[in-house]
């Protein structure tokens, strides 16, 4: 049986930026965890700011009046 990996959602990615920042401001992780940490985050926020992007585009498209889907690279 096939299991659906859940993939978290703009406010669970942006909750786990947070996340990651609170824990390297602690001050409590070694240095090479808080590299690794800050890395993920880096990571996440690259695709926190591609999907806003694409929002972005699709709000711009609604504005303008235009009645046509947008094609969304990301689903």
């Amino acid at each position: 049986m096939s299991e659906k990996v859940k993939v978290p959602g703009f406010e669970e990615k942006l909750q786990q930026v947070q996340d990651l920042t609170a824990r390297i401001e602690s001050g409590e992780l070694p240095l090479e965890d808080s590299v690794k940490e800050f890395e993920r985050g880096m990571k996440i926020l690259g695709e926190l700011t591609t999907e806003l992007e694409g929002m972005n585009r699709r709000l711009t498209v609604l504005q303008n009046g235009k009645e046509t889907e947008v094609p969304d690279e990301n689903v």
